[in-house]
């Protein structure tokens, strides 16, 4: 168990994210009261798993007495919800999101906290393909990389509190600002995503009456296609908020496909398969 200093942590959102991060809160904290606030009825199902001792009845209520305030919901709702949060948390209260997005959410941000509380960008690079509480694990973000928008040498002692917290649940800090994150998450993050998507509909486009070839397919395709299954409603703020950046992926991602079309025939293409192995192999080392 660890001791930090917060006592009341408020879970603005508590379906796989802000779920998972009550349940690793709870292995961790002593005596931490955790309040849920959720617009659907994952509330219930959260405080069923008892990963939240309370639910408030509305946004205000939670934020109210709580020095940590973890926001897990839609990037659009996020933003919509910054004004009330604002007004209503602590003054020495840490403000801190988990959207996909930055730059968008942070300069929001910025309009409304402007007195002691202070809010934080983060963002967790860890989930599943199927989103809800249901889903939620206290080991969501153990191994995994979360983006905290600060500088390691900020002098706010929350960040380095939250830091710590998040070190203690499993997870790995990776300060970086608004706009450089937006630009790395398109890259390895919303460019699988968009590419799996693309690749469903070749299929399903190539797949004819008599069932081929989907019903020829074995587990490499399954995998690759794992994050198909993710929701439009997930990715539709996401898309919004990082357009220039994940168009520009695409377009690397076009360079290379063309590249490789062009070497098909020739011997050149094994140096582009001996770079990807490569990559391949130093990603499993980071795990």
């Amino acid at each position: 168990m660890t001791t930090l200093p917060f006592h009341r942590i408020a879970i603005l959102g508590t379906g796989l994210i802000g779920g998972s991060f009550a349940l690793a809160i709870r292995k961790q904290i002593r005596s931490v009261a955790i309040i849920g606030f959720d617009r659907s009825e994952g509330a219930a199902s959260a405080l069923a798993r008892g990963a939240i001792d309370k639910i408030a009845p509305d946004l205000a209520t939670a934020v109210q007495g709580a020095d940590l305030i973890y926001i897990a919901m839609p990037i659009a709702a996020t933003i919509e919800s910054l004004p009330q949060i604002a007004a209503a948390a602590e003054p020495g209260a840490l403000i801190t999101d988990a959207c996909s997005t930055k730059t968008t959410v942070c300069k929001a941000a910025a309009e409304h906290f402007k007195n002691s509380a202070r809010f934080l960008g983060g963002h967790p690079m860890a989930g599943k393909e199927h989103s809800g509480i249901e889903n939620a694990t206290a080991d969501l973000f153990r191994g995994a990389p979360y983006a905290l928008i600060a500088t390691e040498a900020d002098p706010d002692p929350r960040v380095k509190t939250f830091a710590s917290l998040l070190a203690a649940i499993g997870a790995q800090p990776i300060h970086t600002d608004p706009e450089t994150h937006d630009w790395a998450v398109s890259i390895v993050s919303h460019l699988p995503q968009l590419m799996s998507v693309a690749l469903a509909r070749v299929v399903q486009d190539e797949t004819d009456e008599t069932g081929l070839p989907l019903s020829l397919s074995g587990p490499g395709l399954q995998d690759t296609l794992r994050l198909a299954g993710s929701p439009y409603a997930i990715w539709r703020d996401i898309l919004l908020t990082n357009s220039a950046n994940i168009s520009r992926a695409l377009d690397r991602l076009s360079q290379a496909i063309d590249y490789l079309r062009t070497q098909l025939t020739s011997k050149e293409i094994q140096q582009e398969f001996d770079a990807a192995n490569a990559l391949y192999q130093l990603l499993r080392k980071q795990k």
